[in-house]
């Protein structure tokens, strides 16, 4: 009992001694735990979501382009797409022999892969495989564990529900070059498209909008587990043209299975209602790359389907050059509506005689007359009278060659002779050069863009200039308005007779147009015939007025029409042009003809900013479940 009560004491100091230890280690683990899971929460936190969660930004979707009515002439259609991230996988090489081995990969795919992966950050996603369908996906998801860093997300392709009636117009996009993705991150996205032509690269910064970005869990495989987070970004802006899909489509129908474009304006403020030039392409193709076979079917093609005709297409206008020779003529006072010249059905000028194409002659004829009937001798001697310099000057003024303000790239600006670039280029011009440019031939090069802006003017005597932007976002463009455009000075009396002379082309028995007259009660149409001979014909075939519809196809002269409407009160104006279709009055005054029928019977009120009446439903599904 002694040695039990002198024990217990010094048990009792060890026991303390010892809770002490444990207390002051527990409390020191404690302070410790707080530390770490209160005071410094936020730092391990983020350490912790920088194992486990994984972000890349997303490629934004590209905005809509849409017509006057809001009809989509541009969109998106949603599709699967294999994905590789590299920072996930330890041997990416390895990762893609895997994939190659469920998933089929051609030649040209795996070179794109290799050189994305030898370009591209570790962080930025690689495109594998586009357009999967439900089998490669599930093979995917079956050998997930064994492809780290790949996943399956959803992409978007760009479509076009128009196809070729409108391809040159809009354009097409593709993948960004090397030395843009170089330039801008964004631009090495998987997905990720640029505007090439048309109005998807005029519109490019606006249609592009922002990137998004997506936040995943992934597991020690480097294996997505789940999207914690989705951000798609912001869309492009919506373009909405003053392109009318419905006369777009007609134009096109028109020119089907010929060489040649076609464009109207609102004479009244420029907006382009259709500008087709044919044929076409399928601009869809671009988006993943034009197939090799595909590509070497449209070089070879000796109609040019990727050549955009109303536009860049430089054609000598022959007879519907003729207005500007006769504006230029009157304005300078070079003539009067009442001079008349005598046709006996040639001009000769020294050693050469130069026909008209009415081999009998027009007799004594004045320029009301002249248009009417396409009088060339009249215009022989209009052109020596009032040189060539005048006449070039009346075609920049009348926006047949120069900078017009359409909207678009590769808009060709034409060109007229000078007597300064003749000399500049040591020429010596003659009076034949003159003669030969009055009727539209010779060196003259002009757009049938620019024979719609000419005939727009001519009909409303204002600088109208050809746009086809009419609203980016909810903002509208300029240039939209008639009070927009500025007089351009014409004496009334000569923009009258030159007008008058394209009324009687269509509505008189003698006028070159009068096959094509409109049909509608009441409204009259005024236009101008043209015949421009592309293969030179020898003297003795020029004598015996040789019919070019016995040459082979290419050597056949191109076939013009210009025209606007209504007479009284004009709103639209038209160029036609068909390569080696003859005759402007058999072959493009019908396409004019039906065009502007066609105008005056639609309700041409454009829609409100940025609405879409109609979206076919290909553009707006769903890509469905993963």
């Amino acid at each position: 009992m002694k040695r039990e009560r002198e024990l217990r004491p010094i048990f009792s100091r060890r026991a303390l001694l010892l809770g002490s230890v444990q207390l002051a280690a527990f409390g020191a683990l404690g302070a410790r735990l707080y530390r770490m899971q209160v005071l410094q929460h936020g730092k391990y936190a983020t350490l912790a979501k920088q194992n486990s969660v994984n972000e890349r930004l997303l490629a934004p979707l590209r905005g809509m382009i849409t017509d006057r009515h809001g009809t989509i002439l541009a969109g998106n259609k949603q599709h699967w797409r294999a994905l590789f991230m590299m920072i996930q996988a330890p041997d990416p090489a390895a990762v893609i022999d895997r994939f190659a081995g469920l998933v089929s990969l051609s030649d040209g795919e795996r070179q794109r892969i290799a050189h994305d992966i030898a370009g591209k950050p570790r962080y930025v996603p690689v495109l594998l495989k586009d357009y999967l369908d439900w089998s490669d996906m599930a093979r995917i998801e079956v050998n997930a564990t064994d492809l780290p860093g790949v996943f399956v997300d959803v992409g978007a392709s760009r479509v076009y529900p128009m196809g070729d009636t409108m391809s040159h117009t809009i354009g097409y996009v593709a993948r960004p070059t090397q030395a843009q993705a170089a330039l801008n991150p964004v631009f090495a996205l998987p997905g990720m498209r640029v505007g090439r032509a048309g109005v998807e690269r005029a519109r490019d910064d606006a249609l592009r909008g922002d990137p998004g970005i997506v936040q995943t869990e992934v597991n020690a495989h480097g294996t997505v587990v789940r999207v914690l987070d989705r951000d798609n970004g912001t869309q492009g802006a919506t373009v909405q043209l003053t392109i009318d899909a419905g006369l777009q489509s007609l134009a096109a129908q028109k020119l089907a299975g010929q060489a040649g474009a076609a464009v109207m304006l609102d004479a009244t403020n420029g907006a382009v209602l259709a500008m087709s030039s044919q044929p076409g392409f399928d601009p869809t193709l671009f988006d993943a790359g034009v197939p090799e076979a595909v590509w070497q079917r449209w070089m070879e093609d000796p109609k040019r389907p990727l050549n955009d005709r109303a536009t860049g297409g430089l054609y000598a206008p022959g007879s519907t050059f003729k207005p500007n020779v006769a504006m230029a003529a009157l304005e300078c006072g070079a003539i009067t509506p009442s001079t008349q010249f005598f046709c006996p059905g040639y001009l000769k000028l020294g050693n050469h005689i130069f026909y008209c194409w009415r081999h009998q002659g027009h007799g004594s004829i004045n320029v009301v007359n002249a248009l009417q009937q396409s009088c060339d001798v009249f215009f022989y001697h209009t052109a020596l009278a009032t040189g060539i310099d005048r006449i070039a000057a009346m075609g920049r003024k009348l926006g047949l060659i120069g900078p017009l303000p359409l909207d678009l790239p590769g808009v060709s600006q034409g060109f007229l002779p000078t007597r300064r670039w003749a000399r500049d280029r040591r020429l010596v011009w003659t009076k034949g050069n003159t003669v030969i440019q009055g009727i539209g031939q010779g060196y003259t090069q002009v757009t049938p863009l620019g024979l719609a802006t000419m005939t727009a003017r001519i009909a409303t005597g204002r600088a109208v200039g050809p746009h086809i932007a009419g609203a980016v976002g909810d903002v509208v463009q300029s240039g939209n308005g008639p009070d927009d455009w500025p007089s351009l000075g014409f004496d009334m009396r000569n923009l009258a007779a030159v007008r008058q002379g394209m009324f009687d082309v269509v509505n008189t028995q003698l006028g070159t147009g009068y096959a094509s007259r409109l049909t509608i009660p009441g409204v009259f149409m005024a236009g101008k015939t043209g015949t421009a001979q592309v293969h030179d014909l020898s003297q003795a075939q020029e004598k015996a007025n040789y019919d070019d519809a016995n040459l082979p196809w290419k050597f056949r002269p191109n076939a013009f029409f210009i025209a606007f409407a209504p007479t009284d009160v004009p709103r639209f104006a038209v160029a036609v042009a068909v390569e080696h279709g003859n005759e402007g009055a058999a072959v493009s005054a019908p396409i004019a003809q039906a065009l502007i029928t066609a105008a005056l019977t639609r309700n041409l009120t454009p829609a409100p900013p940025g609405t879409i009446q109609s979206a076919p439903q290909a553009l707006i599904s769903e890509a469905g479940p993963a």
